[in-house]
């Protein structure tokens, strides 16, 4: 599975069901850019269980707005509409899978 890009538009529809990861991020930011292979394996890896999404903060100001993103890379993870939790920062690929596998059922 790939990273969907998604935006202001479809953000609610894209994440309200299921396992959600958001992957806030911008083009310019060196730390999105790190996590992006770590991302897009994941993604490959949990993709059957997980559902991993892409949102550029420049162009989608007003959803990051309204989930409080104040530093990227932010990946928030939903379940249901519900977040559940929110890594800031880049992150090491076992640091992140360990984060995320407590949320597979």
């Amino acid at each position: 599975m790939s990273v969907k890009p998604i935006n202001d538009q479809n953000f609610n529809q894209e994440t309200d069901s299921g396992t959600v990861v958001i992957d806030f991020n911008a083009t310019w930011c060196p730390p999105c850019k790190m996590m992006n292979p770590i991302v897009e394996k994941m993604a490959d890896e949990l993709g059957d269980k997980v559902a991993f999404k892409s949102l550029d903060v420049d162009e989608n100001q007003q959803t990051a707005a309204q989930m409080q993103v104040q530093g990227i890379p932010t990946f928030i993870v939903k379940k249901d509409g519900q977040i559940v939790d929110r890594i800031v920062g880049f992150t090491p690929e076992p640091a992140f899978k360990s984060r995320l596998s407590q949320y597979i059922d």
